[in-house]
């Protein structure tokens, strides 16, 4: 088993308060992803639950026992840290024996647990080896195997990928998603990286300022942000967002005008705002349209583009608009810089955001958001 509820938690040193109401259950098998940007409180966060750091208020319960004041050797939580950590000396099977030995486990039950993790992490052929001969995405493998021995029913994991070049932390990623099908165990990991968040959770918690902002299964939160904050910052490229002009607000429509005159009936409930007030539309990247679909236009002049193949990134400046507008174009035909482009709008594609970044609710049906 390993069922997480967290109630109330808070964490301050002194009067610097780091994190606070935090509620949340994390359900037995459950992976859950922690992100936020940087000083949001997510690995704070992480070490309260490992007992790494002490809890200043709120009660943690695993399987329904406190576990509060019990010290991190005597959780059955075992943690994956960002750096391997391991030792020069010993080689990969010694390494992740090692914390086995120490608590005096039966030698014959230390070889079993290490030859099953090996086979289940692609490292029974390496056993033998130093650190030293090993390559980055190896010696995190060793470092997920000295867990894995352990058989906690909670993994934590803070960061694991960061220390890895891009190509393999993609394949780690693939490798920990796979690892999670194979145990079903309860799963929770802290990354700033929005991209590792959407492909191995079941839900994302957004932490931002100490506290949750929002929590949900990875399209829900990408879809359905609950306030500006959270659109921003899930989503690569981030959200295009410019201020509008409220004309008509309503429940499942609301009319609002662009900068350049047009209007526009967004698909949200509307009815938190006021005629004449101004709010932030939402647009993102891929959900600029044709011409040809779309129900307003701006015009826009490219200024910058990412041709990286597969797709180009479109950076267009827009009249009325501080920041760039970036749309997603096929990576066949990039439009050249300086050529003028027409970034159409579809209400039902739109966010809509009040002065105080809360979204208004859309009024649109996508399936799946939940899974």
């Amino acid at each position: 088993m390993g069922r997480l509820s967290l109630t109330g938690i808070g964490k301050s040193y002194g009067d610097v308060e780091i994190s606070r109401d935090i509620d949340l259950t994390i359900e037995d098998g459950e992976f859950v992803v922690f992100v936020g940007p940087s000083g949001c409180g997510k690995s704070t966060l992480l070490r309260m639950i490992a007992g790494l750091e002490e809890i200043t208020q709120g009660d943690m319960q695993l399987d329904g026992t406190r576990i509060n004041e019990i010290p991190p050797q005597e959780r059955d939580i075992g943690m994956v840290f960002q750096s391997y950590a391991l030792y020069p000396h010993m080689n990969v099977a010694d390494n992740m024996a090692f914390g086995l030995k120490l608590a005096r486990t039966e030698k014959g039950e230390i070889r079993r647990r290490v030859q099953h993790a090996a086979e289940m992490l692609h490292l029974t052929e390496l056993l033998e080896r130093k650190p030293k001969d090993l390559s980055g995405g190896q010696r995190q493998r060793v470092a997920i195997g000295r867990t894995l021995v352990k058989e906690p029913a909670v993994f934590l994991f803070d960061e694991p990928l960061s220390n890895l070049d891009a190509a393999l932390r993609v394949d780690m990623r693939v490798q920990i998603a796979e690892l999670h099908k194979r145990l079903q165990a309860t799963m929770i990991y802290v990354t700033h990286d929005q991209v590792e968040a959407m492909t191995l959770a079941d839900r994302i918690v957004l932490l931002s300022g100490g506290r949750i902002a929002q929590v949900g299964a990875p399209l829900s939160l990408y879809h359905f942000p609950e306030t500006l904050e959270v659109a921003e910052f899930i989503g690569s490229p981030r959200i295009n967002t410019f201020s509008v002009e409220v004309i008509e607000p309503g429940a499942s429509l609301t009319q609002v005008r662009l900068p350049n005159g047009e209007t526009l009936d967004v698909a949200v409930d509307g009815r938190a705002l006021t005629t004449g007030e101004q709010a932030t539309l939402g647009v993102r990247p891929e959900d600029v349209v044709s011409r040809e679909d779309a129900e307003a236009c701006l015009a826009a002049s490219l200024s910058v583009a990412e041709k990286l193949g597969y797709e180009t990134l479109a950076h267009c400046r827009v009249d009325g608009i501080e920041n760039p507008v970036t749309l997603r174009l096929n990576g066949v035909t990039p439009p050249k810089e300086g050529q003028d482009v027409a970034l159409g709008l579809h209400g039902e594609r739109c966010h809509l955001f009040t002065a105080d970044g809360s979204a208004c609710p859309r009024q649109v049906v996508i399936d799946d958001v939940n899974h």
